[in-house]
């Protein structure tokens, strides 16, 4: 028998695929009808059958990519949750720290790639360079909202009780912030996928931002069709990914529970 929360998620993955073979289709029958070129927009058909003449190959660039994405989101999970609770219990670095990232994420980091080449070579260093740059801006805003959405009576009564920043912290502020912290996470994976693309634009030559950058210079656009539907898979198994990880470890969360009937319809 399915509980209530997995009859919604049966739901919601039978009308995406739904609509997702509805828009196949009717790119499908306009790329025909108005006899558009393959160079300017592949039809559905000729992609998949691109992904299916050269499965290793886009294994291969794809698994490169996913582990650049990996490696710079551990990385930015790890510093940002950790400056995150630095700031939320410094008042020096919430007013220097804070506007100085404020104003590095409005920073182009397509602009900072071409220095991490210089700086750390052409290898994976400045893909997982850019990619933890990218990811970190969100995990950091949701941890330090997360952390400071507490209510004070909860600090107050453990201050009455003598209970330290630590043990406040540990059991009263991180786990009241694991929803927004969660949050962050879900956005900033996304981010890092971005960020290794960016990241082999610029340099390299594995992964699937070289394979869709040479793709382009050879006008060869079915492969760079197939290549974003590669991207777009890896990052929709991404950030469910993180939402089953988010189940785990927070289901007493209101949005985890179990949903009615009335939700699923």
């Amino acid at each position: 028998m399915f509980n209530s929360e997995s009859k919604f998620r049966l739901s919601r993955i039978s009308w995406f695929a739904g609509f997702t073979l509805l828009t196949l289709a009717i790119w499908e029958v306009a790329v025909k009808i108005f006899a558009v070129k393959t160079f300017i927009l592949p039809a559905p058909s000729l992609i998949f059958f691109e992904l299916l003449n050269a499965p290793s190959f886009y294994l291969k660039h794809g698994a490169y990519t996913l582990l650049i994405t990996l490696i710079g989101f551990l990385f930015s999970i790890l510093f940002g949750v950790f400056l995150a609770i630095s700031i939320v219990y410094s008042k020096v670095l919430d007013k220097t720290v804070t506007p100085a990232l404020v104003s590095f994420n409005a920073v182009p980091k397509v602009a900072l790639a071409p220095l991490f080449v210089i700086w750390l070579g052409t290898e994976w260093e400045p893909k997982v360079a850019i990619a933890f740059l990218i990811s970190i801006f969100p995990i950091v805003i949701d941890a330090i909202l997360g952390l400071r959405s507490i209510d004070p009576d909860m600090l107050n009564l453990a201050k009455s009780c003598r209970s330290s920043k630590f043990k406040a912290l540990l059991y009263i502020r991180f786990p009241n912030a694991l929803p927004s912290i969660f949050t962050g996470f879900k956005v900033g994976v996304s981010f890092a996928l971005i960020g290794a693309v960016v990241g082999e634009f610029v340099a390299g030559d594995t992964g699937l931002g070289f394979v869709i950058l040479q793709s382009q210079g050879n006008f060869d656009t079915p492969r760079v069709f197939a290549s974003l539907a590669v991207l777009g898979a890896l990052g929709t198994i991404l950030f469910y990914g993180v939402e089953a990880v988010e189940s785990k470890v927070i289901p007493w969360h209101v949005s985890k529970r179990g949903l009615t009937r009335e939700d699923i319809i």
